[in-house]
């Protein structure tokens, strides 16, 4: 049997379907959530208002802010500052795993304002770097940018599936 395009093993046509969750938390909870998810879908605006995506390597800060690594002339740079508000969807790195939407207003650093923010970057998504001095040069090198979303606002931390009234 084929289903969203492809065959269906007879466990997968017989199993409970999956009901979809959306939890409400805190502030607290939602950073503990993001910490060790590192998988994001950045929005933002274009000049002519409709959104840019663009897929990230996200983590949070000792700020409690969602940083992001770029450059000064890519797209998510020059809508930011065109434009402050943003969305980031923090995803789990198995597909099906939970995700939640967080929405705040992002600034973008460049060099040299950018390098202590970049090392905390680095941080807090791969921990201690084995040569401190090496990857301060490189991102000055490689003029990196650091966009720092201050959070405003969370939906539900979320899993999909079916509608619990429907399954």
């Amino acid at each position: 049997m084929m289903e969203g395009g492809h065959d269906m093993t007879g466990s997968e046509r017989t199993a409970m379907p999956r009901i979809a969750t959306a939890s409400v938390i805190d502030r607290a909870a939602l950073l503990d959530f993001a910490r060790p998810r590192h998988r994001g879908v950045l929005v933002t605006t274009r000049a002519d208002g409709n959104a840019q995506m663009s897929p990230v390597t996200c983590g949070v800060d000792r700020e409690g802010r969602i940083v992001v690594a770029t450059y000064p002339g890519r797209a998510k740079a020059r809508n930011i500052r065109r434009r402050a508000q943003v969305s980031i969807c923090v995803l789990s790195d198995d597909w099906d795993g939970p995700y939640v939407q967080i929405d705040g207003r992002a600034e973008v650093l460049d060099m040299p304002e950018a390098l202590d923010g970049l090392v905390d970057y680095y941080r807090c998504i791969a921990g201690e770097h084995p040569d401190w001095e090496e990857y301060r040069a490189a991102m000055a090198r490689q003029g990196k940018s650091l966009v720092r979303i201050d959070i405003e606002r969370w939906g539900p931390v979320a899993t999909g599936g079916f509608p619990p009234e429907q399954a």
